[in-house]
């Protein structure tokens, strides 16, 4: 605890830093989708095989791999904060923050097998 002009100063300290994280990761998927919107305008794929011949630029799907990333990293920010802030007990919100973890890994590996498969 640090004491800062009388008052008790506590906490992770890293509110200016998720602020930044959750405003950059915003840009870049807004940036995306307005490249995805685009690009979907030129080409206008009608059916299964002109969507799977337009997702098999390597560019196109890296950037939709930074896409899911940016999206499951700007999700973990959001969830852990809520958690923290209404997860009182120590013990439930570790285990919740653990599941939120598991399942966005699971999410970004099968963002994965789906982009290459």
């Amino acid at each position: 605890m640090v004491k800062q002009s009388g008052l008790a100063v506590t906490g992770a300290h890293y509110g200016s830093r998720d602020w930044l994280l959750q405003r950059v990761t915003a840009i870049l998927m807004t940036i995306y989708l307005i490249v995805l919107v685009s690009v979907l305008c030129v080409t206008a794929p009608q059916n299964y095989a002109e969507w799977k011949g337009l997702f098999q630029s390597q560019w196109l799907r890296i950037a939709t791999f930074v896409f899911f990333m940016g999206m499951f990293w700007h999700a973990w920010v959001g969830m852990r904060n809520i958690l923290m802030d209404y997860v009182h007990s120590t013990p439930i919100r570790l285990m919740m923050h653990i599941a939120v973890v598991i399942a966005l890994l699971f999410y970004l590996v099968w963002t994965a097998e789906i982009l290459w498969s």
